[in-house]
């Protein structure tokens, strides 16, 4: 199995339906390597660049599929993501692509359900299961890889959470400003212990006053 692969990005095509294809040389061959949204708008195209793209085979119907990535971590995940059941490889890449790594994984550890079924796809059933099978693979995960949960990064429980952005919409605040306010009280270690909800609308009206 490949591991990564190192050489001059010829091309990025995007396809009709919203997929990216990077045409990596290596060594005088071309590869198709599909990749994200994000890592298309970012990779390097100066031909003087070697560009290291983390890759994973899968074969499918006979044929060869390689997917990239920009850091091993994101690989780690996909590969993860996609040994659930009813998750392909193309949803695997909506949801790195949607939600990004960290949050991701946050999001799968901590049971955020209303995080995970924002990304197209991706219904209840579906992100109950991740969290399901993944979230204590990637608790445990978390804790030796370059993504770190410590608690200032966790957000208040799923229920508490869901209240306090029914409540807050309710009250007239978007919900960019809403999870705004919402970050930046989940810095506080001592307020994530609270599971009062009234607590928690008081200090985000607070914050968003």
């Amino acid at each position: 199995m490949f591991n990564y692969f190192k050489g001059k990005v010829i091309e990025v095509i995007k396809l009709l339906n919203n997929r990216y294809i990077l045409i990596l040389e290596v060594n005088e061959m071309g590869y198709e390597i599909q990749i994200t949204s994000h890592l298309a708008c970012t990779v390097p195209r100066e031909e003087e660049n070697l560009v290291q793209i983390f890759t994973h085979l899968q074969i499918r119907e006979d044929l060869p599929y390689i997917y990239g990535f920009a850091t091993s971590s994101e690989r780690d995940i996909f590969r993860q993501l996609i040994g659930v059941t009813g998750v392909g490889a193309q949803l695997a890449l909506s949801l790195i692509d949607s939600l990004g790594l960290e949050e991701l994984v946050k999001a799968i550890v901590t049971e955020n359900i209303r995080s995970l079924i924002k990304t197209p796809g991706v219904g209840q059933k579906t992100a109950e299961r991740l969290v399901l099978e993944l979230k204590t693979k990637l608790a445990k995960w978390s804790k030796i890889s370059p993504i770190t949960l410590n608690q200032s990064n966790l957000l208040p429980s799923p229920e508490v959470l869901g209240d306090l952005e029914m409540t807050l919409l309710a009250l007239g605040y978007e919900s960019k400003e809403i999870e705004q306010a919402i970050y930046r009280l989940s810095q506080d270690e001592k307020l994530l212990k609270n599971s009062h909800v009234e607590e928690w609308i008081k200090r985000a009206i607070a914050q968003l006053s």
